[in-house]
């Protein structure tokens, strides 16, 4: 029988999102990938049990996390009942809908009626009988804005979620949907979005600024590029990586020579600052304040217990991050 080690929130920082009351750790666990079908159960185990021993208290899933879609839910679900359920209080959940889950015309994008089915659906696999934070996943062209935030109050209203979040959402939509949100009353709380030395497009589009603005926080997935901003690459590309053996988000073609040469100096610097080149990645987007936590994903233990290294020293001076900036952008 599982028992968290009581010493748990000694070496865990805790960020404020936004203006709201609610706390998050530095470092939050994501499920998207190794957690489905496919991945052995008692690693699972093994990861989440280490995360929440180290004060991870955030568990972040999608309906459609797998494969197959709806595993990684499951699977999660099954731990909460077996071993997690004493800790719910002192555990963060959160859930998502928005990109392709069922057949038809009422499975995917923002349409009041995909959310609410989802959401529920999601529970139903989680064994829960709510979420701390649910999610739209991305902005949807064709569905008033208007329709899609009042699925979210909805959830709120019913119970069924403690806060609204938006995920792959630009700026200018932020905005929009923070002033429909507020309006209805809605605790919108946090943005996901894809943040790394590598990929600065919240920089570029307006949601780091617009969401500091406005009092919102921000979560950043994919913080170590799928895996480019650790020690897997520096020697190539191994025959076990997930370029290898999924290919369906990292692409071989996109790790040139030129790649794994920003790769090779920004492991130097990160040598230079005591870390690992992992722990100097998340280090990095933590720097400034403005985003409240960093979304990893592992495929064992150690992993984690590494990434949570990055919270020793998230100071950087000025030349280093120029000297990152002068790697990674050019």
């Amino acid at each position: 029988m599982y028992k968290a080690a009581g010493n748990r929130y000694q070496g865990m920082i805790y960020n404020r999102s936004g203006k709201s009351g609610l706390k998050l750790p530095a470092v939050s666990l994501g499920l998207w990938h190794n957690f489905g079908d496919t991945a052995n159960f008692d690693n699972m185990k093994n990861m989440c049990f280490t995360a929440f021993d180290n004060g991870i208290t955030q568990f972040d899933i999608a309906n459609n996390y797998g494969p197959a879609p709806g595993s990684a839910e499951k699977n999660f679900g099954r731990i909460l009942k077996e071993s997690f359920m004493p800790y719910r209080d002192e555990m963060i959940i959160t859930t998502k809908a928005g990109y392709d889950m069922w057949q038809g015309p009422y499975g995917d994008f923002g349409s009041r009626k995909y959310l609410l089915a989802s959401l529920d659906q999601s529970l139903k696999r989680l064994g829960l009988d709510y979420v701390d934070i649910f999610y739209h996943h991305r902005m949807d062209p064709e569905t008033p804005l208007e329709e899609t935030m009042g699925a979210l109050a909805q959830a709120v209203l019913a119970g069924k979620a403690l806060y609204a979040g938006l995920s792959n959402y630009d700026g200018a939509t932020l905005e929009k949907a923070t002033a429909i949100l507020s309006d209805l009353k809605v605790p919108f709380v946090i943005n996901q979005n894809c943040y790394n030395i590598f990929d600065r497009t919240i920089e570029r589009n307006g949601l780091k600024e617009k969401s500091n603005e406005l009092g919102k926080g921000i979560i950043a997935f994919c913080p170590l590029a799928q895996g480019l901003l650790t020690n897997r690459y520096l020697h190539g590309v191994p025959d076990d990586s997930r370029v290898k053996t999924d290919g369906r988000f990292l692409k071989e073609t996109s790790i040139t020579a030129e790649r794994l040469e920003q790769i090779r100096q920004l492991n130097l610097l990160a040598q230079e600052r005591g870390q690992s080149l992992a722990q100097m990645a998340l280090s990095w987007i933590l720097r400034d304040g403005k985003v409240t936590s960093v979304l990893i994903g592992a495929s064992k233990p150690e992993q984690i217990l590494d990434n949570i290294g990055a919270l020793k020293n998230v100071t950087f001076t000025d030349g280093e991050l120029k000297r990152i900036d002068e790697i990674a952008l050019k």
